[in-house]
């Protein structure tokens, strides 16, 4: 694997990235006897990034790189936009940075694509000690592009590494780390209206250990891919069931951090399920057994009238951003939202159903099997709710709407 930084000029604590920073980002001034050549299209990318416009740089939220050629900037990787599904597809270049166990974490660096050397003895490959996170960014059609809310999944990174045992970076090395990698895999963007960069941050114990005990090393690692729709349906219905014998998480767990164990462990009734022709499995809890908890990889949402209610965060609930967004956004167009116990009974009364996650955005739901009972909500169609939301929210992230939240972070 290649290990030859491309980009090494963030430090522990940066407002934005530096002047000295972005010069070295994909310059083209890289020893050619330690490093692979670039592809043409990115070789010309490299190009443009050293010429920097002194007022680009103006603040922690906005970054701007003027180019000697309009064209270059708007050159994509050559790939079927319109065709685009959720799943991995290798870009050029993800970051790396490292810590020892009992230090903090100090700079950083992009490295080209490629597989990494772990120790079999790696505290993530023999204890799971490893979190990730979930965000994307998002191409406007003047160029610009956008992430959302990226100092939320640094605050729930930290949250995870204070139970998982694992030092995390800081917030603001957080943000900056994606934007770097964001920007060095800018022509993986997709056009507007046609998917987002799905950004996938690891956190995880790369030092060799074989004693139960935290690891002596730990890496953050991100990476990203295009993608389209989680579900096949897009924004249409999806089918789920409702899971009473295997569960998510339990009281004391780790059900609400995004530890990459809670993953695993979904996979099986999520297999059944999906092998049933459902789209994906609702989890109850663990000790009565009758209350709603969440989906796979999405927190769920109930509506009855004017009524919107999701299950409260008590530990064994993922703190989705996503959830926590959507929360806002209805409470501002008029809705009484609940956070609180949901049963079985109350979701099968329910007028609209959806989920929600970083993926997902909003999915709605279009039926619910429980204990072989049936349940359709919104004749088959996307509820008015549903769509309300989806919109509102996907015009924030995509910056189709005026952002009175705060919420949307300018790249370029």
């Amino acid at each position: 694997m290649e290990s030859t930084a491309v980009f090494a000029g963030l430090h522990p604590n940066p407002g934005h990235l530096s002047r000295a920073a972005v010069f070295k980002l994909l310059s083209p001034s890289i020893d050619k006897t330690h490093f692979c050549p670039l592809p043409l299209k990115l070789q010309k990318q490299a190009h443009f990034a050293s010429y920097i416009d002194n007022s680009a740089i103006n603040n922690g939220n906005t970054f701007r790189v003027a180019s000697p050629a309009s064209n270059v900037t708007s050159e994509l990787a050559d790939i079927d936009w319109d065709n685009l599904g959720f799943g991995f597809m290798p870009t050029d270049y993800m970051y790396i940075m490292k810590c020892s166990q009992g230090e903090n974490f100090s700079k950083g660096e992009l490295q080209r694509f490629g597989n990494i050397e772990l120790s079999p003895s790696a505290g993530i490959l023999n204890y799971g000690q490893g979190l990730f996170e979930g965000l994307k960014a998002y191409r406007k059609h003047d160029g610009n592009i956008l992430l959302f809310r990226p100092e939320e999944n640094a605050m729930r990174l930290k949250m995870g590494a204070e139970r998982m045992c694992m030092p995390s970076p800081s917030v603001e090395q957080f943000v900056e780390a994606v934007k770097a990698t964001v920007l060095a895999n800018e022509r993986w963007i997709p056009p507007p209206g046609k998917g987002s960069l799905y950004i996938r941050p690891l956190l995880m114990g790369s030092g060799a250990v074989l004693g139960l005990a935290p690891a002596p090393e730990y890496t953050l690692l991100i990476y990203v891919s295009p993608v389209g729709n989680y579900f096949k349906e897009g924004l249409a219905p999806i089918n789920l069931i409702v899971e009473t014998e295997m569960h998510r998480a339990t009281p004391g767990g780790t059900g609400g951090v995004k530890t990459i164990g809670n993953y695993a462990a979904v996979l099986k009734a999520q297999s059944a399920a999906k092998a049933k022709g459902y789209s994906d499995v609702l989890y109850l809890d663990s000790v009565q057994k009758r209350y709603l908890e969440e989906v796979s990889s999405c927190n769920v949402f109930i509506v009855k009238g004017n009524l919107i209610v999701t299950p409260a965060i008590k530990g064994t609930i993922l703190p989705g951003i996503t959830r926590k967004s959507i929360i806002d956004v209805a409470i501002s167009q008029g809705f009484q939202v609940e956070e609180r116990l949901v049963s079985v009974d109350e979701l099968l009364d329910a007028d609209e159903v959806f989920c929600t996650g970083t993926a997902v955005v909003v999915s709605p739901v279009g039926s619910i099997t429980h204990q072989g009972r049936r349940v359709t909500y919104g004749n088959d169609g996307v509820g008015v709710v549903s769509q309300q939301l989806y919109s509102a929210l996907t015009s924030l992230q995509m910056g189709l709407s005026e952002d009175k939240m705060g919420w949307v972070v300018e790249l370029k």
